[in-house]
């Protein structure tokens, strides 16, 4: 966003604008002639239809929501899941605003630095639409400000630019913008605690080679891994998987005992199969977790149980019947049949399962498909 198109967008007429018609097909507003500043009012309500589940309090202010910011920017549901509080936080990156907006209710004073002069300004005003007043965006870079900054923080929170230059995606802490690694000695002066948001490819062991002592979470919202987040803060070190609204799990890593298999793959006494929450995968908490109350053979595929598991950080379905997989014999019995199929460790994709079986996408039947001790199963889900 230009600063011309921002001041397009705090116009009064433009702003009547948008919220005459905030439920209208953005398309058919773009060559409304009747419409001031079409593209401009379609672009906003473009992104604020499709904030009104991402971001509903942004969406509910009416704030301004440039394409990039938006598409880079937490969900509000894992902004609000961040684990941090305390009297003085310093977010590093601040982007749209939605990390230092969720946790100013948890901090007496958070200071949000955004280097774009332009997306700064957005972020002022659209915390003066949320009535935040607790929240300080100053215009500088992760670099500059903490070279200089004097005054003492309880913590440091940085979600890095994860895209290089050229638009490439990283992975790696060292990759991405600003370098948090190389800047850690720098932060330690006006911080003792840093929180790190992760891409939700981060490999969670990676996080205690960088800090050692650390605590590292998994998020994950609507069967979506959202995040990984570092907390170093010389705590020992643990592993956390949370499903936000659903229940989260932690385990101290020096608790996590290298699970033993199961005797055998029982597969005429299973009744229930579980489908580990992403963000238990992701932690590489399945076994740990789930072993109590079901054989499980790998953090990325299904855990079987005897009787029906309650409490877990997963989804159970009922169990018709287990077999060996044999493409022949599904294929007798799903061509043309709207079948529902679940994957995990297995050595096909759903759409080369359908193509071969010639089942269509529905729910008429339901099927998992894995792989266990290298012999693949279907198990037929009622």
């Amino acid at each position: 966003m230009t600063a011309a198109e921002l001041a397009i967008l705090l116009k009064a007429d433009v702003q009547q604008a948008i919220e005459q018609n905030i439920t209208r097909d953005p398309l058919a507003i773009a060559f409304d002639k009747a419409v001031a500043h079409p593209r401009e009012v379609s672009t906003q309500v473009k992104y604020l239809q499709r904030a009104r589940l991402k971001l509903p309090r942004l969406y509910e202010a009416r704030a301004i929501i440039p394409q990039r910011a938006f598409e880079q920017s937490s969900s509000e549901e894992s902004a609000e899941a961040k684990r941090l509080s305390g009297k003085r936080l310093l977010d590093l990156t601040c982007g749209l605003g939605v990390d230092a907006a969720a946790l100013s209710k948890r901090f007496e004073r958070v200071v949000a630095l955004e280097r774009d002069e332009v997306l700064a300004e957005v972020v002022r005003e659209n915390m003066r639409r949320q009535g935040i007043t607790n929240v300080e965006v100053v215009t500088s870079s992760a670099e500059e400000y903490v070279a200089r900054a004097e005054e003492q923080f309880d913590w440091v929170y940085v979600d890095p630019d994860r895209r290089t230059a050229a638009e490439e995606r990283v992975v790696r802490l060292e990759d991405c913008s600003p370098n948090v690694v190389a800047m850690w000695d720098a932060i330690g002066r006006i911080a003792p605690r840093v929180a790190i948001k992760c891409s939700p490819l981060f490999d969670v062991e990676e996080a205690f080679r960088l800090f050692g002592r650390c605590g590292v979470e998994a998020i994950s919202v609507g069967g979506e891994c959202k995040e990984v987040m570092i907390y170093a803060d010389g705590r020992e070190p643990a592993l956390a998987a949370e499903a936000v609204g659903r229940g989260r799990v932690e385990v101290l890593r020096r608790d996590l005992s290298a699970a033993t298999k199961p005797e055998r793959f029982a597969a005429e006494e299973y009744g229930w199969l579980i489908v580990p929450d992403v963000a238990l995968q992701k932690a590489r908490l399945v076994r740990h977790t789930l072993g109590a109350v079901a054989d499980v053979w790998s953090e990325n595929s299904f855990a079987f149980a005897r009787l029906k598991p309650e409490g877990v950080l997963g989804r159970a379905e009922q169990i018709e019947r287990i077999e060996p997989f044999d493409v022949k014999a599904l294929k007798r019995e799903l061509k043309g049949v709207g079948v529902d199929i679940l994957v995990r460790d297995f050595p096909m994709g759903v759409d080369e399962v359908r193509r071969r079986t010639g089942a269509r996408s529905g729910s008429k039947r339901r099927l998992a498909l894995t792989r266990v001790e290298g012999k693949c199963y279907t198990i037929f889900l009622k």
